[in-house]
């Protein structure tokens, strides 16, 4: 069954994609040229974009915040940028390197390999009168696995304008490009160049760049949130986890994150000893050696030096390499990203470094997780769903559930899982680091308009990534647009409550200066959450549900099947936290050792496939 396969796929296709780029006003006004360490950057003013306010927002695109990661500095830490006589001008095309994705937003090229190395520029929104302010910075990351995506995507403008505050959205390098590890790369570099976390270092290099810059545009440098949704959000994670960017941000928001780490040897993976990872920095090595031998342009009786293949690597069109990692896409794989360094991330891990106090920020922290997270996948998945053509196949198919028990206690125990490993797990990590304003929710919002053609509240409802619209005010969800977000009052309230939160967050640290009640700080054993919905529903709740429970209710249950169950241990266990293969092979006395969940994943997925041509119902 190919539903939720790896990490990698599980989080590929990131709410960011969903969204169309946005189309900014295309006059530029020299009156709002600010001149930064890495050049001078030209605002565009836009027409009211709040329309209760009426305010106007300033927006600078493009601004470089770091070296191109080119030639010698590719797999290197990010280098300081200074050039404040260049004039920046906005680029048509600033993707970094990544698989051409309609979800990612972009498409075409060659290889399916689309984007440039030279990718680490970021985009300021800030209301009309930055000039004479000091208002709070907001800093988005955007998501899609760590592999896709990027901030063209994200229109913060209503935010900056209802709020007071300036986002800041910024791009930072994706996939092998942005985390490797191989000797020949780390085993001949020192210092921060020695980590297999760049993209992280990216990252933190743009918050050096907003300490630096971002009283020029009304930001106040003392005062930095940042946020993301998804992948965005696990790198939110790895900022509190990592000692390297201590003191550069003063609050955290983690929508919908995750913690997955690799140590270096699984990351390496030499000779496949991991038999988890499929594409460790081993294993893509030994393929571009074999492709390179085939071609007759590297033919050679023996393995090559770690210099000489330290060259190949530096000297590799990055469109080809990233296309090593993409010629199996049916097949169930896993890459290692974020990995357990010593150097962005501690050798204990993401978790456990999250739990020690020496390398705790003790900053104000919002996490959640949204109810029915993974019905973006399993939504239109052919293994949950059937299609009928009621009136003729020049319509869309009429898309129903199979059996609505199974797909019920699927997406129930998967989204359950996904709030106790990626949401219960890092802030209960952080408060015994001492993190003393720790705030959970879950995200319930599903008043979505029915369809004849599918019933978007029953099978979508609160989907990853359906609540960064409400942060947003920019209402994207594809073509099904006017069905997840209809127009009216349920998706008012939650708007307003989701800009009220953020916003108040960003200014005070505290998030419930709008709310009817007491938002209660998070701690491991009453597990205070608010329930983010229309103001009908929204209220303060406690957790009960743990992973224990949840694979408890698994064993349980009298639906699934043997198979099934196996299935959804699988995912449950190897997807949001680290793997715990060795829990699936023990867990009820050892019932599913004997299944390899990844063959009968691919089993059912190729079923699928040879009936009906995809595993998809579009």
């Amino acid at each position: 069954m190919k539903i939720i396969l790896t990490i990698t796929s599980l989080l590929m296709l990131s709410a960011c994609g969903l969204n169309s780029p946005e189309q900014p006003v295309p006059e530029n006004l020299p009156q709002y040229n600010i001149q930064t360490a890495t050049g001078v950057s030209q605002g565009r003013l836009h027409a009211s974009v709040d329309d209760t306010t009426g305010a106007e927002v300033v927006s600078w695109f493009d601004i470089p915040y770091a070296q191109p990661p080119v030639g010698d500095l590719r797999w290197r830490a990010p280098r300081e940028l200074v050039a404040p006589e260049q004039l920046i001008v906005e680029r048509e095309d600033t993707a970094c390197v990544q698989q051409a994705s309609r979800y990612g937003g972009v498409e075409g090229g060659a290889e399916g390999v689309i984007g440039s190395e030279d990718c680490l520029v970021l985009d300021i929104r800030a209301p009309k009168d930055f000039a004479s302010k000091n208002y709070p910075v907001m800093l988005w990351i955007h998501g899609g696995s760590n592999t896709t995506g990027l901030k063209d995507y994200y229109d913060y403008s209503k935010l900056a304008a209802a709020k007071g505050v300036v986002v800041v959205a910024i791009n930072y390098r994706l996939g092998a490009l942005g985390w490797f590890t191989h000797p020949a790369i780390q085993g001949q570099q020192t210092g921060e160049d020695q980590t297999s976390n760049f993209g992280h270092l990216d990252i933190i290099q743009s918050l050096k760049w907003v300490r630096d810059n971002i009283a020029g545009f009304g930001g106040d440098a003392e005062n930095v949130t940042v946020f993301g949704e998804s992948a965005g959000a696990h790198n939110v994670y790895a900022l509190l986890a990592s000692p390297l960017a201590k003191g550069l941000f003063h609050r955290a928001i983690a929508q919908s994150g995750y913690t997955v780490t690799s140590s270096l040897e699984s990351a390496y993976n030499l000779d496949g000893t991991d038999s988890f990872v499929t594409r460790g920095g081993w294993q893509i090595t030994q393929k571009l050696l074999a492709q390179k031998g085939a071609s007759g342009t590297e033919a050679s009786n023996s393995e090559p030096s770690n210099s000489e293949l330290r060259q190949q690597l530096r000297s590799i069109d990055a469109r080809e390499f990233i296309a090593l990692y993409n010629d199996k896409p049916d097949k169930v794989d896993y890459s290692p990203l974020t990995t357990a360094d010593g150097i962005v991330i501690p050798k204990v891990g993401m978790v456990a470094a999250l739990a020690d106090p020496q390398y705790a920020k003790n900053v104000p922290v919002i996490s959640g997780a949204n109810k029915d997270e993974v019905t973006l996948w399993f939504a239109l998945h052919r293994y949950f769903m059937e299609t009928s053509y009621p009136f003729t196949k020049l319509l869309p198919p009429k898309v129903s559930i199979k059996d609505p028990d199974l797909y019920n206690f699927w997406v129930r125990t998967r989204s359950q899982a996904w709030k106790a490993r990626g949401v219960d797990e890092p802030l209960s990590a952080m408060e015994l680091a001492g993190y003393d304003q720790l705030y959970n929710y879950r995200f319930d919002w599903d008043d979505q308009e029915k369809s004849f053609f599918i019933d978007f509240p029953s099978i979508f409802g609160a989907a990853h990534g359906t609540d960064i619209s409400f942060v947003t005010g920019d209402f994207k969800y594809g073509p099904v647009t006017s069905y997840i977000y209809p127009e009216g009052e349920a998706r008012d309230q939650m708007e307003r409550t989701f800009m009220n939160v953020w916003g108040d967050f960003a200014h005070s640290g505290i998030p419930d200066q709008s709310l009817d009640f007491k938002w209660q700080p998070y701690n491991h054993e009453t597990k205070a959450y608010v329930r983010l919905d229309r103001d009908e529903f929204l209220s303060l709740q406690f957790e009960t549900e743990t992973l224990d429970t949840l694979l408890a209710g698994i064993a349980e249950d009298d639906n699934a099947s043997q198979i099934e169950k196996c299935l959804l241990l699988w995912e449950t266990l190897t997807n949001v936290g680290s793997a715990d293969v060795a829990r699936y092979r023990s867990w009820n006395n050892g019932q599913c050792e004997q299944l390899d969940a990844r063959a009968e994943q691919e089993r059912v997925a190729i079923d699928l496939i040879e009936e009906f041509g995809t595993s998809s119902v579009l």
